[in-house]
């Protein structure tokens, strides 16, 4: 039998495993243009909605989902499965194709989906340029990437799935305007951002998307936070940024001791690892996000009283409920 510390320590690591980009950098590249190939074919499929909404990807509990979308009157859902590493394609009329998420070329996934897009009545062209990545590469002739190490997505979907928890605990504390938790497809990161409810300088540009994307998203006041995967030579982690960013918000002090403000980055980060690792995952990653939304609201002097809602600590998982 495992010793109390033992048992901790197991569980801790089953619900925030570890993801070295190390070991699933590769897998990574290529699971986000795959993510990207399918948002796109949402942005394709859905009405354009204010800071560009309409087009993510939500968590589930086998893997992420478009949520329904519709052709005319048809409805077509795709979702990502990772427990039985499969791409599910299926209509409100019962119709299904399957396509197995094994090794394989970002351009043989293309033809794989734009094929079963087909069988199912459902065609969807798509503009095949990746964004937000350097040296893009055209789906239909990209056959560099074509990793897939189905343990490693398996532990990424399962970070998502336990930031979505955490993050759900964040957002109930506002009631001003707030973001669903959703995955952005560009740069493969889950969000949550409040709004302060004020208008914001327009945005200059930034690489990888055009200019009336990045003004839609930023059209207005914002603290933002999520988690981003990494890249090669980024760790996985946390962060929180403000636009436009107030004076004196990077000197803020925030919590944890592991978090900082990345000059570099423009924003305050929490290296996952470090969250990981900690005696309570959850209180420091809430830490995080309550002390850097703080710094952001205080310095660009919000409406905070009007905003934000009464709060306590959630209970354990294991305690007693009404």
């Amino acid at each position: 039998m495992l010793s109390p510390e033992r048992h901790a320590t197991r569980l801790q690591s089953e619900v925030w495993p570890e993801l070295p980009q190390s070991a699933w950098g590769e897998t990574c590249v290529t699971l986000q243009l795959w993510t990207q190939i399918v948002g796109k074919i949402r942005l394709a499929l859905t009405p354009p909605l204010n800071h560009t909404w309409n087009v993510t990807l939500f968590p589930t509990v086998r893997g992420l989902t478009t949520s329904p979308m519709w052709q005319g009157t048809r409805t077509l859902q795709i979702d990502f499965d990772f427990i039985d590493h499969i791409l599910v394609l299926q209509t409100s009329e019962g119709d299904r194709r399957v396509i197995a998420l094994k090794p394989m070329t970002v351009a043989t996934f293309y033809r794989e989906v734009m094929a079963s897009l087909e069988a199912l009545g459902t065609p969807v062209p798509i503009w095949p340029m990746p964004v937000e990545m350097a040296q893009p590469i055209p789906f239909d002739q990209d056959i560099t990437h074509q990793a897939y190490d189905p343990e490693y997505v398996e532990r990424f979907w399962r970070i998502l799935l336990q930031t979505t928890r955490v993050f759900n605990i964040f957002r109930a504390r506002f009631i001003g305007k707030a973001s669903p938790i959703h995955l952005f497809w560009g740069a493969l990161d889950l969000a949550c951002t409040r709004f302060s409810g004020r208008t914001a300088p327009e945005h200059s540009s930034m690489p990888g998307l055009p200019d009336r994307v990045t003004r839609d998203a930023y059209s207005h006041e914002v603290s933002s936070c999520g988690f981003w995967p990494g890249a090669p030579g980024m760790e996985p982690l946390f962060y929180s940024y403000a636009y436009p960013q107030p004076p004196g918000y990077a000197e803020s002090s925030v919590q944890p001791a592991a978090a900082r403000f990345d000059p570099n980055l423009g924003e305050f980060i929490l290296p996952y690892e470090d969250m990981r690792q900690s005696e309570s995952p959850d209180e420091v990653l809430l830490q995080f996000l309550q002390s850097t939304y703080e710094a952001a609201a205080t310095t660009a002097q919000w409406d905070r009283q009007g905003l934000e809602a009464a709060y306590s600590s959630p209970a354990a998982p294991d305690s007693p409920t009404v």
